[in-house]
């Protein structure tokens, strides 16, 4: 993983981190120094009835998670500095949507092992659901890529922390409005596939990638790892979210 020389001339950035699926904003706990050494504000955010084990998610939608979104970007003043969200997994639908409601006030989306979702499209609808939630599932539910360097203990930690995702964040459809969401710039962190196969299937016609395919600017960075790479390779993640929030322009 290669990173340009920072750039220096970028002001005082708003990086809003929105967690996947099972996360709260304390998963970001660790990718934090990274991002704060350089003086950006930073807020991670614990999404709509993913405070607890014990909150009430039987209600909660899709559109309640973008609209969680949308408010804290409506929450920066835009003379204090620019927006960049910053979207791992599941969150990636998600920050999608909320550039798609607000593509003048967002300067960039990361999307961290993952890509936008298009209109009509669901974030997982295979996921095992019980009681109107989703668990986090075991392990064997996950491809092999998605669990490189998560060790024993990493998996120990992470499923004692893991909070039930609302069963209608993964299942309702994606709903877009605004074409200007693919003026708006990414970066996509490539972790559990490689950048090169990603850009391979999306030549492909995959049918996922193709929402990425209409983005007119989009740079990658390779951090090869599994699908977590906020608990595996956590410094290297904030290097690769601040070359990203910097604009770089070759990697």
């Amino acid at each position: 993983m290669v990173f340009p020389a920072q750039d220096t001339s970028v002001g005082t950035v708003h990086i809003v981190l929105i967690p996947g699926f099972w996360l709260d904003g304390s998963s970001w706990d660790e990718i934090v120094p990274a991002l704060q050494q350089v003086g950006h504000h930073l807020q991670p955010l614990t999404l709509p009835g993913m405070e607890s084990r014990g909150a009430d998610r039987s209600g909660i939608s899709l559109r309640d998670h973008v609209d969680a979104v949308v408010a804290v970007i409506d929450s920066v003043d835009p003379a204090a500095g620019e927006v960049v969200l910053v979207g791992h997994s599941g969150g990636g639908a998600i920050a999608h949507a909320a550039v798609d409601a607000r593509p003048d006030r967002v300067a960039r989306v990361v999307y961290v092992d993952t890509w936008p979702t298009g209109d009509g499209g669901v974030i997982n609808d295979e996921l095992p659901v019980e009681d109107g939630e989703i668990p986090l599932p075991d392990w064997s539910h996950f491809e092999k890529e998605d669990l490189v360097d998560l060790t024993d203990e990493l998996r120990a930690a992470f499923r004692a922390r893991a909070i039930p995702t609302p069963e209608r964040v993964a299942r309702d459809q994606q709903q877009l409005f605004d074409e200007r969401r693919y003026a708006v710039p990414v970066t996509v962190i490539a972790c559990a596939f490689p950048s090169a196969q990603l850009r391979n299937w999306m030549s492909q016609g995959e049918d996922a990638l193709q929402e990425l395919a209409k983005i007119r600017t989009v740079d990658y960075i390779d951090l090869p790892t599994g699908h977590w790479p906020q608990f595996t390779r956590p410094e290297e993640l904030g290097r690769a979210i601040l070359a990203a929030v910097n604009g770089p322009s070759e990697y």
